[in-house]
């Protein structure tokens, strides 16, 4: 967590001049009440409890239901190195049995200044109902686009580590992948060279059905929904389910899909990454756009085409964008940058910082002070 900014992110701003000197600084909010996904509940916990507690804050948990034991672990440990550093007790609360009316209180209650989520649509939809303000890193479903200029063993070797990474977890890692159709054979050759296993058409079929349940929406239509039991699994208990068996040591399994398939369109977060055909370049950045729902997240190219990057770029309008690299790059690992495992995509904040958790406020002296 060396990546993760702390306390040198938050350095005071002055003026000088013949009106006076204007100084701002950045203040704590208070408490921060905080909301924890399941999938990835401690890494996220750290990111936000250094980028809050630099930033002069306490903070209260409302973690997932399912990730609530690493939680208070996690929380503990963080609490008794704090007291031993600094003297204060119990700067980091979780609610050890937390449900929706915890989330209800937390949000309403009087000394909570500001909400920070992580989390899927509904939860950042009722932090934002809250009244307070939020700090939202919603939903992502990160999409790579690889055009006929791209180095094609590079891009395979890159979208295994990014996707595979964590069993595909993390909002970030990729989801789908759209191949320019004059190279889509030499990248599904690609993506065995590198060491991903291959599911057939039939294998993909006997997953899905496993992996994906359906239910009606509000306007009556069926939808997929990713089965939780297969969220996370490993790459052999997928091909398993399917009907195949992979080489120890295989990361990452893909398969060739269209556009509209579940894996595509769902966040889906397994070791299993959708492989589309795209006719060209420009409708594969479209497909990308539209499997990537206008959350605004993540997405990535393989290209050597600096015009085809800037058409990407400005087509996904992103928080994240990662050019010929695996997404991890996008939070700094592989690549330059700071880290947090709360990528703020609803609200606008981008990947939060402890200039996230505070208020500016500026102190102002009237007249000219100057010395020379």
């Amino acid at each position: 967590m060396n990546k993760v900014p702390g306390v040198e992110w938050l350095r005071p701003y002055a003026l000088s001049g013949d009106d006076g000197i204007t100084l701002e600084e950045y203040a704590p909010f208070g408490v921060v009440g905080a909301i924890l996904p399941v999938t990835h509940s401690v890494p996220t916990m750290t990111g936000n409890v250094i980028n809050m507690v630099a930033a002069g804050n306490a903070v209260v948990f409302n973690p997932h239901p399912g990730g609530v034991k690493s939680a208070v672990m996690a929380a503990r440990e963080y609490n008794r190195a704090i007291e031993r550093e600094l003297g204060i007790e119990n700067l980091i609360c979780v609610i050890e049995n937390p449900t929706l009316e915890t989330f209800e209180k937390i949000s309403k209650h009087e000394l909570i200044a500001i909400m920070a989520v992580t989390g899927g649509p509904a939860v950042v939809k009722a932090a934002m109902r809250s009244g307070k303000r939020s700090i939202c890193a919603g939903p992502g479903n990160p999409v790579v686009v690889v055009d006929e200029t791209a180095d094609l063993d590079r891009a395979a070797r890159n979208i295994i580590e990014g996707g595979a990474f964590d069993n595909n977890l993390l909002c970030i890692g990729e989801k789908a992948v759209f191949v320019v159709d004059s190279v889509y054979r030499k990248f599904l050759e690609s993506m065995e060279h590198a060491g991903a296993g291959r599911l057939n058409k039939q294998q993909l079929e006997r997953l899905s059905k496993a992996a994906f349940t359906y239910r009606e929406d509000d306007g009556g239509c069926s939808h997929a929904v990713v089965n939780r039991a297969y969220v996370g699994a490993s790459p052999g208990k997928l091909a398993e389910v399917a009907g195949t068996r992979i080489p120890d040591g295989c990361e990452l399994l893909f398969s060739e899909t269209d556009a509209g398939h579940p894996y595509v369109q769902e966040e889906q977060m397994m070791p299993l990454v959708p492989i589309i055909s795209a006719p060209d370049f420009e409708t594969a950045v479209q497909q990308a756009k539209e499997a990537e729902h206008g959350y605004r997240h993540s997405a990535i190219i393989h290209s050597t085409n600096v015009s085809n990057m800037t058409h990407m770029g400005r087509e996904m309008d992103t928080t994240i964008y990662v050019k010929n690299g695996p997404a991890l790059a996008g939070l700094g690992l592989g690549g330059e940058g700071y880290l947090s495992y709360s990528v703020a995509t609803t609200t606008g904040e981008g990947i939060t910082t402890p200039k996230t958790f505070t208020r500016v406020r500026r102190c102002v002296m009237v007249e000219n002070l100057r010395i020379v």
